[in-house]
């Protein structure tokens, strides 16, 4: 009776673990208002349409998305900052001048000397036609991060433009890199530093992050006294995968932004906020993040106000609709296949609760990490398959609750008999368990390395793998489980890589901590335990004696 009562009790955790997530996001979170009606200035790239994005040879940005842009940003900024004067972008100064928007004009360089020169004759011709709509231009952008021309190289290239220009001219990097080029200083009329705690080497929580801001940029100026400082990107992404502390969410994101309004004002900083409109594109360089730094989404919506309370996801109720659907699904599905006893029903309630809530989620981080049909593709099979994993593990544990026998996934050599013959002590119902699972092992030890060895840009996929991972654990605590080599293999790669993962991103990043857990979950799951309601490996039982257990095919 207490592992009945175990086992509906993980059940009803889990279901109200996933309404409770749902409900905290819609939940109106009180911030500090900012002190500003607009922000000072902002990051501005076209490319936040489908198919755009600046790596397209040939690719051209109309005026009059351009103009549409500005006129969205005008009534939210005094200002915004390019980057390159290519791809149309050289309208931009024209166009801001019409909306009474400030340019801080950005000039491309990288490795390529050849299209430096094209660049840098485009952008004169900008100034000579709009200086009066330019504040300042900026030669290069992390060019010394990336690695592409050394500091001296970069001061010719600023030279030039200084001479051409009564504007001032700076270069725009991650601080750390004015810090170990400060000779590059003199070739500026003033510093532009980029300053993003999130991306920072021990990345700041929210909590921290805009006194970072400040406690840095005084660094920096006491490295360079004499030049004024001024801040070219500052900003918080909204959703991606967490760092150590630093979350990406709606509200973290609203409310970095109105810290750092603040802050500024009471300690005299200029800043620029990356960025104006979420950049899809940019998920091929810096993952999920990468696409979610604006202050408007790429159709061009707010995302939130400068003041008042910010609700996370305003629909959030979707996510209580896909609970109770879930729960209607596997009871509907259980009682289809005979499981009729209250305890049952009740598990196979709890159970869809769980997973529906933990289904709206997936979807949720696969259209928002997905960058091609391919990407998209593999996300919905891998949803696919998890819920047919737990569904099926939920109804197996139904039959135990019920007094039956539980299903024990059938182990790989089973499956592969599967294909070949009908003839095996395995119902139907066990060895398509088994498929599952084998799928599911596969797809978490792929994502477990990739995390161990190549984290930086890929999310945890917690909400795909939690609750399969839950269910099957469940079910070999119950029913046993049975393993061949195959499965017993990939629970070692989750078994090594589950530490690996948890010394690489801290115990600070609780996303990682419960991604380790289900990593030792999918691997729990595959190990044989003594306990009621177990059965033998089917090389110890023939199909006759399987066939009077009981164990009937579902």
């Amino acid at each position: 009776m207490a592992a009945r009562a175990a086992v509906l009790a993980v059940a009803a955790l889990a279901a109200f673990a996933g309404l409770a997530w749902w409900y905290a996001r819609g939940q109106p979170v009180t911030l500090p208002d900012a002190g500003i009606e607009k922000l000072p200035c902002v990051s501005y790239a076209p490319y936040r349409l489908p198919g755009q994005t600046p790596f397209t040879k040939g690719f051209v940005v109309s005026p009059a998305q351009i103009d549409a842009d500005l006129a969205l940003l005008a009534q939210r900024t005094s200002c915004v900052r390019t980057y390159s004067a290519d791809q149309g972008l050289a309208a931009v100064p024209a166009l801001a001048r019409k909306h009474g928007l400030r340019v801080l004009l950005g000039l491309w360089i990288g490795r390529d000397r050849a299209e430096n020169e094209r660049e840098l004759a485009r952008g004169l011709e900008v100034i000579r036609r709009d200086a009066d709509a330019i504040d300042a231009v900026i030669v290069g952008n992390e060019v010394l991060l990336r690695r592409e021309l050394p500091a001296a190289a970069l001061a010719e290239y600023i030279g030039r433009v200084r001479a051409a220009t009564a504007l001032p001219v700076t270069y725009a990097d991650v601080w750390e890199f004015w810090l170990q080029n400060p000779a590059l200083a003199s070739a500026v009329s003033f510093v532009t530093v980029h300053l993003l705690p999130y991306w920072e080497d021990d990345p700041m929580p929210i909590e921290r992050a805009a006194d970072h801001v400040v406690s840095v940029l005084a660094r920096v100026r006491e490295a360079f006294p004499g030049k004024e400082v001024f801040i070219g990107e500052a900003g918080w992404p909204s959703k991606g995968r967490r760092r150590e502390g630093a979350l990406p969410s709606l509200v973290n994101q609203a409310r970095f932004v109105r810290e750092l309004a603040n802050a500024a004002a009471a300690h005299r900083l200029r800043y620029n906020v990356i960025e104006a409109f979420d950049q899809p594109w940019k998920r091929r360089l810096e993952g999920t993040v990468g696409g979610f730094w604006g202050v408007l989404d790429a159709d061009g919506r707010e995302k939130f106000p400068l003041r008042g309370a910010v609700v996370e996801d305003p629909q959030w109720r979707r996510g209580l609709l896909a609970s109770g659907a879930g729960a209607i699904l596997f009871v509907f599905a259980g009682v289809a296949a005979g499981r009729s006893r209250w305890l049952g029903v009740l598990l196979l309630a709890l159970a869809g609760a769980a997973f529906g809530a933990a289904f709206a989620a997936q979807r949720e981080m696969i259209v928002a990490a997905s960058r091609d049909a391919f990407e998209l593709a593999l996300g919905v099979a891998f949803s696919a398959v998890s819920a047919a994993a737990t569904l099926l593990a939920a109804t197996g544990l139904a039959r135990w609750l019920d007094g039956r026998a539980p299903l024990s996934p059938a182990p790989a050599s089973a499956v592969a008999r599967w294909f070949r013959t009908n003839a095996s002590p395995w119902s139907t119902a066990e060895r398509l368990l088994g498929s599952l699972r084998l799928a599911l092992l596969f797809g978490a030890a792929a994502a477990a390395l990739a995390l161990a060895f190549d984290p930086r840009y890929r999310d945890f996929p917690l909400a795909l793998a939690a609750p399969p991972a839950v269910a099957f654990l469940l079910l070999a605590w119950v029913a046993g489980a049975s393993a061949d080599i195959e499965e017993r293999a990939l629970a070692a790669v989750l078994v090594a890589a589950a530490p690996v993962i948890v010394l690489r991103e801290g115990l600070a990043n609780t996303d990682a901590l419960a991604w380790a857990a289900l990593c030792l979950a999918f691997a729990a799951s595959v190990w044989r335990v003594p306990v009621r309601g177990d059965r033998p490996r089917q090389d110890e039982e023939p199909e006759e004696e399987a066939r009077g257990t009981g164990r009937d095919r579902v």
